[in-house]
């Protein structure tokens, strides 16, 4: 007899500093958070797989590299289409892959993974997550160390939904957002692949000062980010009605926040949460350039690279 799994296989949780927080196998996504029974983000349920990104980590690039070709030192690639519809490849290689327990404590979690050598992207990787829960709330650190004797091209993000409270069908629409960014990543709508930048001043995507949604549709890339005497960027979702919220910082390794509204047509993730994407590099980075890191071949200075960032109630 084989014993039935979840979707997502297993479940690890971890609390402390009135957080609690269940990460999964299944990619090592972020499935819950919450602090003192209050949802931080909008997950998925244990016998659900996650929809949308919800939660997941984006490694070794996230969003999405046009037809799913790039050149790296002189070598045309080719990965697989893994958003068909809109001819990309999208959001990296371990979303569904499933993650190995390093160390579980009550108040922390890490995850490893050996990404192979595969068609497209032909280096081996080690793959780390450590979620660890305090009373400054989650702190997730991802880390990417080079096994090849070859330089490897190397980009991440993450991908969880904001929420305030229970997450419900509009409820965006009644938060306010701060969003530190100065310049927006333009798209086309067709691919949503990068055409472009423009400074935030005068436009509607200007949230430096917090603003209502409203009907804001976002599904953007932000950079120029004001930053506190810490180096972190801090983009916030508040409730206009009692003041509480959630808060996402991102370190300077981060030099991109993606933030979508879930606009997609009949999706359940349609306008319930926040998607806020701490990013490394912006959609299309193998193919630009633009904050994609070349980790050095294994063994050498520069052969690892390792961002934080994270979440906490207001």
């Amino acid at each position: 007899m084989h014993t039935m799994v979840s979707p997502t296989g297993e479940q690890f949780e971890i609390s402390g500093g009135g957080y609690r927080a269940v990460v999964v196998e299944s990619g090592g996504a972020l499935r819950i958070l919450e602090h003192e029974g209050r949802p931080l983000v909008d997950g998925f349920a244990e016998d659900a797989m996650p929809t949308g990104g919800r939660g997941q980590v984006l490694m070794p690039w996230p969003n999405r590299v046009r037809d799913g070709r790039y050149t790296f030192e002189g070598r045309d690639l080719q990965l697989p289409l893994s958003e068909p519809g809109r001819h990309n490849a999208s959001h990296g290689l371990v979303r569904w892959v499933a993650w190995t327990v390093e160390e579980h404590t009550p108040a922390s979690v890490s995850l490893t993974y050996r990404l192979m050598a595969q068609t497209g992207y032909p280096w081996a990787l080690d793959l780390h997550l450590l979620y660890d829960l305090s009373a400054d709330g989650l702190t997730v650190t991802h880390t990417a160390t080079n096994l090849s004797s070859e330089p490897a091209p190397y980009a991440a993000g993450m991908h969880p939904y904001l929420t305030v409270g229970e997450p419900r069908r509009g409820r965006v629409d009644e938060l306010e957002l701060l969003l530190p960014g100065a310049t927006r990543c333009l798209v086309d709508d067709e691919r949503k692949l990068p055409t472009g930048t423009e400074p935030v001043d005068g436009t509607a995507y200007d949230f430096r000062v917090s603003r209502p949604l409203r009907g804001a549709v976002l599904d953007h890339a932000f950079t120029d980010l004001l930053r506190d005497e810490r180096g972190r960027a801090v983009v916030e979702l508040r409730d206009p009605g009692d003041g509480s919220g959630t808060a996402l910082w991102l370190d300077e390794r981060h030099p991109w926040v993606q933030v979508f509204t879930g606009d997609e047509p009949d999706g359940d993730t349609y306008r319930r949460g926040l998607a806020v994407e701490p990013l490394t590099a912006p959609a299309d980075a193998f193919n630009s350039g633009q904050g994609v890191v070349t980790l050095a071949p294994a063994g050498q200075d520069g052969d690892e690279l390792s961002a934080s960032w994270g979440i906490w109630a207001l």
